[in-house]
């Protein structure tokens, strides 16, 4: 009997040995998709048919509750580290609400591009919408991906898991919302200044 808790103390350490270069390994995946997406929009720059345009007034919110987002889930972890959990929590349910925000607002995005004639598909549209919209539709799946590890991180923390000296699994979804944001805020300076 001994022997098996011993093993399976050992299996719960490799796992959360492998956890966060598993998480790297991903992220880094997705920079390498999102460069190669942003990488023929550059090439594409050069064709006859290229359109320019503002960027949506909505996309310049949704930057600011995504960058405002990865500030409380940052306090929130500091709070837990000091085992203040109903602060952490209410932190953590207010990233949640930021972040349905950002996906709203790039929904509003989207329609205000749609409002000024540029369509993603069909005869009206250009290579340039259709490379913004295609891009920033990828980033919101992932940020979507976001919002469900926030939901989980959420039911762990009602579920009292996470501890001031053990926070694995919050660390794991911090970092990846904080990837998150930190590839909209690259895709945002991307698309202001390469037009």
């Amino acid at each position: 009997m001994i022997e098996k808790k011993t093993v399976q103390e050992e299996l719960k350490i490799a796992k959360k040995k492998a956890a966060k270069p598993m998480l790297w390994v991903s992220m880094i995946s997705m920079v390498m998709f999102f460069a190669g997406l942003t990488s023929a929009y550059v090439l594409s720059i050069e064709r006859d048919d290229w359109v320019t345009f503002d960027l949506p007034q909505a996309f310049y919110v949704s930057t600011f509750l995504i960058v405002a987002s990865s500030i409380t889930l940052s306090l929130s972890q500091k709070l837990l580290k000091k085992d203040r959990r109903q602060l952490s929590l209410l932190l953590v349910v207010i990233t949640l609400l930021l972040g349905i925000g950002f996906v709203w607002q790039q929904y509003i995005g989207f329609n205000q591009l749609k409002s000024v004639g540029l369509f993603f598909t069909g005869p009206e549209s250009t290579v340039s919408t259709s490379f913004i919209i295609g891009i920033t539709f990828m980033h919101v799946i992932h940020l979507l991906a976001g919002l469900i590890v926030l939901f989980v991180v959420i039911y762990n923390h009602f579920k009292y898991k996470y501890k001031p000296n053990d926070l694995l699994g919050f660390e794991l979804g911090a970092i990846f919302w904080h990837f998150v944001d930190i590839l909209w805020i690259y895709l945002f300076f991307f698309f202001y200044f390469i037009r």
